[in-house]
């Protein structure tokens, strides 16, 4: 149990997987400004950047207690699940769903009421562009993700004004999940030249906008969905 009513002198967010990755670069750009950062993972971090509470997401274990408020909570954990159609097992699409969408829903759900003591509370997903843009061997992720594109704008219009709930939806990212898809140069500059930006994203690309919409100045955005991507979902060059 946590008590942050004394160290908090800016924002207070949690980020779920902040020990590598996308939420790793989140957590870094907020403790550079001064913000205060819970972490919530499996894995310790490997930076002295945050608060850390260990916890694995999918665990049937009720989430550690946090008092006081939270200005904004980020859900990073995923999956990138890429199989033939007819290869994918029932578990298969179990496993996706409850790492990507049920554990969202325990994370928000356990920390509403944090969420609910803040004057610009912001709640942030992750989707993929493979749920707009149809891909091959996506089935499974887009399952998940599209789930969580439609909670994000459910969310966002049950809890308004009060909390505004946003979902960025990337592109191959340069994370450690990515990393059987990009572990060569030639499969590195495949997935560079499939964007009309001729490179995939970077984990801070992202954190960028999750920031942006964690902050002050995202305040009359809800419910939308965010592609960052590189052009992918609507360009073809």
């Amino acid at each position: 149990k946590i008590d942050f009513f004394c160290l908090k002198t800016m924002r207070t967010t949690l980020i779920i997987g902040a020990s590598s990755g996308i939420g790793k670069a989140l957590a870094t750009n907020l403790t550079q400004k001064g913000e205060t950062v819970i972490s919530m993972s499996r894995n310790l971090p490997d930076s002295p950047f945050s608060s850390y509470l260990q916890h694995d997401i999918i665990s049937d274990e009720e989430l550690p207690k946090i008092e006081g408020a939270i200005d904004g909570l980020v859900y990073c954990p995923g999956s990138i699940n890429l199989k033939p159609f007819r290869a994918l097992k029932q578990q298969d699409f179990e496993n996706d769903f409850k790492l990507n969408v049920l554990g969202a829903i325990k994370s928000i759900q356990a920390y509403t009421q944090n969420l609910q003591l803040s004057k610009n509370a912001s709640i942030v997903l992750f989707s993929t562009v493979a749920v707009q843009t149809g891909m091959s061997f996506h089935s499974s992720v887009s399952i998940s993700k599209g789930a969580i594109e439609a909670l994000t704008k459910a969310l966002a219009a049950e809890f308004s004004p009060k909390i505004r709930v946003n979902c960025v939806a990337p592109s191959l990212t340069s994370t450690a999940m990515a990393d059987k898809l990009i572990n060569t140069p030639e499969k590195l500059e495949a997935s560079n030249n499939r964007h009309p930006l001729k490179r995939i994203g970077s984990p801070v690309d992202i954190a960028n906008t999750v920031e942006f919409l964690l902050s002050e100045n995202a305040s009359w955005i809800t419910g939308q969905i965010l592609h960052v991507d590189g052009g992918m979902s609507t360009l073809k060059v």
